[in-house]
């Protein structure tokens, strides 16, 4: 997806390494072993990296450490970008006519950056007439790969315009904290 728009696979494959790991710091050898590139290659595009002020760097004894810059201009705009890059995303996205009739499907940025979420919280919402056992299977798969259980819920459209009449506090805290769309539009949403 992102072939055109960041021609260097090696800086898409560091900048995916960060996104889907944002609290993370690594150093050189680090980042050329996980993205399996060469290591003059990786090293040019971390200096392009730090030299646009998408990553930090800081030596550590004998290391140099890079991690993101949270204050980087467009770092939600990367975040919401890579989001869709994830296997929980990418399992949708190649499913998704055995999901059912899916109107939208959101995903909380906290479950981007891996920040728990509460008992009564959820990171996905799936709106519309939902295929269960599908989303179950998907969700599973995630959960092989991320090693933790991701939160979700399914509605159809009447429910959850029901419960955004009735000021359900339970729709309305996902609704308004920041969410990555992967189907529908979030203005659609929100109405």
């Amino acid at each position: 997806m992102l072939d055109n728009l960041i021609p260097s696979k090696v800086r898409r494959k560091i900048l995916e390494l960060y996104f889907h790991n944002t609290d993370q710091s690594y150093y050189l050898r680090e980042i050329v072993r996980m993205t399996d590139e060469e290591v003059n290659a990786v090293k040019r595009e971390l200096d392009i990296l730090h030299d646009s002020k998408v990553l930090t760097r800081e030596r550590r004894t004998n290391k140099v450490f890079y991690a993101l810059n949270k204050s980087y201009p467009l770092y939600d705009e990367f975040l919401r970008i890579f989001t869709k890059q994830t296997t929980l995303a990418q399992l949708i996205y190649k499913n998704s006519s055995r999901l059912g009739k899916i109107k939208f499907i959101a995903v909380s940025t906290k479950f981007s950056k891996k920040i728990p979420v509460k008992e009564d919280e959820i990171y996905v919402l799936f709106v519309g007439i939902v295929v269960i056992p599908e989303v179950e299977s998907i969700m599973q798969a995630s959960k092989k790969d991320l090693g933790w259980d991701i939160n979700y819920t399914v509605m159809t459209e009447d429910e959850v315009q029901f419960r955004k009449r009735n000021n359900d506090p339970f729709i309305w805290k996902f609704l308004k904290q920041p969410k990555v769309m992967l189907v529908g539009q979030e203005e659609e949403l929100l109405k």
